[in-house]
């Protein structure tokens, strides 16, 4: 499964913030930069905002309920300023932006990460958008895979449900 570029950096970028423990101004500005949004210096606050933020992303992933992710997403996109245009800026190739290039770092991060989720729904089903299925794990995760039956965050977390359910059986015997 691939996303355009700019509409699975959102829903990335989304999902690092859900994922985020550390909301330090340099551990922010390193997801953001990673993300490959520019000017992304933040302050205490800003950190401090996009920590709130991330709480509103937290539940889109793993919905299973259609129309309850769609209007936590509709949600999202209501409280930001994002409009969408097509921009080719620094070299890069056109692409779709949710956010003035001119606004501070969290409303640009607000829009991007708003409408690159409203895109992933529009274009990969809400599926896509999910949450571990390991038993203690709240870890959430864009589901990139052919054929979009990702359950679980990393290898490791499949690994440990695989073992324990194969342990279980054996015990039952």
């Amino acid at each position: 499964m691939h996303f355009n570029a700019y509409g699975g950096n959102g829903a990335a970028l989304a999902a690092a913030l859900v994922n985020a423990t550390d909301f330090s101004p340099p551990a922010v500005e390193a997801m953001l930069t990673e993300h490959r949004l520019l000017r992304a210096a933040v302050t205490s606050g800003q950190a401090g905002e996009l920590r709130a933020w991330a709480r509103r992303l937290g539940p889109v992933f793993g919905e299973l309920d259609q129309d309850t992710q769609i209007r936590l997403v509709n949600e999202l996109l209501d409280v930001t300023a994002s409009k969408p245009y097509v921009s080719a800026h620094d070299g890069r190739e056109p692409h779709l932006h949710f956010f003035s290039v001119d606004a501070d770092i969290v409303a640009r991060a607000k829009d991007t990460t708003a409408g690159g989720l409203a895109m992933a729904m529009s274009f990969a089903g809400g599926r896509r958008l999910g949450r571990c299925d390991r038993d203690g794990c709240g870890v959430v995760y864009i589901d990139t895979s052919r054929n979009g039956r990702r359950r679980f965050c990393s290898p490791a977390c499949a690994n440990r449900v695989n073992v324990a359910a194969h342990r279980a059986r054996s015990l039952a015997r």
